[in-house]
């Protein structure tokens, strides 16, 4: 099976430091639940943005931090995750942590969703903080 590509792009003016450390870290995430990489989409955009996107496809109208679209075909990884760098800044204020902490948080919820985590229980939200808490840790291995 021919491996896909992690690929960053930007619909504001959000600039990904280290972009091949975030690819390395995602792709031995993915590998740590026995998934194969296919083609992921991270796209960072603003609040505005996310927003229409919530609105026009999930029919909801409230702001969010990442909005997933998993194209997933059995054990291979795919589709396109969309980020408000915003809702990120916001976010880590809110949780006093670092921006870089935070967008690694949300970076890896959405690659968890495609790997089958679920987060709309509070059994299924712990599940998801422990998995995300765990994929972290293996960027600041990497590093």
């Amino acid at each position: 099976m021919e491996k896909g590509e992690i690929n960053f792009f930007s619909e504001n003016d959000f600039v990904l430091n280290r972009e091949q450390d975030y690819r390395n870290w995602i792709e031995k995430a993915i590998e740590s639940e026995n998934k194969y990489i296919g083609d992921i989409s991270f796209i960072f955009c603003d609040d505005e943005y996310l927003h229409k996107i919530n609105l026009e496809y999930l029919a909801h109208d409230t702001y969010t931090d990442i909005i997933s679209f998993d194209n997933t075909l059995g054990n291979t990884l795919q589709g396109d995750i969309y980020i408000s760098t915003e809702r990120v800044q916001e976010n880590a204020n809110s949780f006093n942590t670092e921006f870089d902490e935070e967008l690694k948080r949300v970076l890896i919820h959405g690659i968890l969703h495609f790997c089958g985590f679920k987060d709309k229980t509070e059994r299924e939200q712990e599940l998801m903080r422990r998995k995300e808490e765990e994929k972290i840790a293996l960027f600041h291995v990497e590093q």
